[in-house]
């Protein structure tokens, strides 16, 4: 029964009390889980138990197994580089990211909990000189954010929930063509009043439509959570599961690992497909950045 109604609370995607939002990160591994009742009922002749258990893995699989299969080929366009990661209240080490982003050659970084000292001691290290251009809200805590770039950029309204902010900047790629990304970080859903900030967060994120747009960032949020399902529904491609690595965790990282990872780093693209994606490890921070390599139509 619990895993029955683990499936029936997924699916309808609701949330009952605060406590479900974090805990329905976890559904993959429930779902794997789910087959050992089903083992035990139907070895048990118990037929009323095994039914259940029965449909509750089949809900389950139907809500996770898509994540692993790749979808249609990356239809032709302009390539976007894009590369995302939250710093952790700026304690990443500086001269890993700068290796990172030389090796990926990023068209477009969006940071999360950047700090002053942070964003100066990479400008330093020669941030400045491989993305020029830059929409930069830092700030002292988990606040900071911020959108580099190769090409020019212009800023657009802050989206602002709480304590959180999320940069938004239009990129002008060569020959004129304008491509938003967002630097993405609600709030994380620790308790009640955290909800609905988190929520709020994810709700005020633009929709698909209009120009080219990245998401690109800590959504706090996997592909089990109702508002980020919307965006999904609403057009937006997921680069893990367009690719087949909607498994892969990105969260926690340094002395956590023996926690289950979960996937709530991601890049999503409207106007676009996805070529290829990855998940890198980053020294200081309890995020691995996420890469999108992306082809915008």
């Amino acid at each position: 029964m619990p895993f029955a109604a683990w499936a029936v609370l997924r699916v309808l995607g609701v949330e009952p009390v605060w406590q479900w939002v974090p805990l329905v990160a976890f559904t993959p591994y429930v779902a794997a889980l789910a087959l050992v009742p089903l083992a035990v009922a139907a070895l048990s002749r118990r037929w009323a138990a095994t039914a259940v258990a029965g449909v509750a893995c089949l809900a389950l699989a139907w809500c996770v197994l898509p994540r692993a299969l790749p979808g249609p080929d990356p239809a032709r366009g302009r390539t976007l580089r894009v590369l995302a990661a939250n710093v952790m209240v700026g304690r990443a080490d500086p001269a890993a990211l700068m290796a990172l982003v030389r090796r990926v050659r990023p068209d477009a970084l969006a940071l999360q909990e950047l700090t002053p000292e942070l964003r100066t001691r990479l400008e330093e290290l020669g941030l400045r000189e491989v993305l020029p251009h830059a929409v930069d809200r830092s700030a002292p805590g988990v606040s900071g954010s911020a959108v580099y770039a190769r090409f020019p950029v212009r800023e657009l309204p802050l989206i602002e929930r709480g304590s959180f902010r999320q940069t938004r900047a239009v990129l002008a790629l060569p020959g004129g063509d304008p491509v938003e990304v967002v630097s993405v970080h609600p709030c994380a859903p620790r308790y009640d009043g955290r909800v609905t900030c988190w929520a709020e967060g994810l709700d005020a994120l633009p929709r698909a439509g209009g120009m080219a747009r990245v998401l690109a960032g800590d959504f706090n949020a996997t592909l089990d959570h109702a508002p980020l399902r919307a965006l999904l529904s609403g057009g937006y491609v997921d680069a893990a599961d367009a690719t087949g690595q909607g498994f892969t965790h990105t969260w926690p990282n340094l002395g956590w690992r023996m926690l289950p990872g979960v996937t709530i780093d991601h890049v999503l693209v409207w106007g676009g497909s996805v070529a290829s994606f990855g998940v890198h490890d980053l020294k200081g921070t309890d995020h691995r950045p996420v890469y999108g390599e992306l082809r915008l139509r």
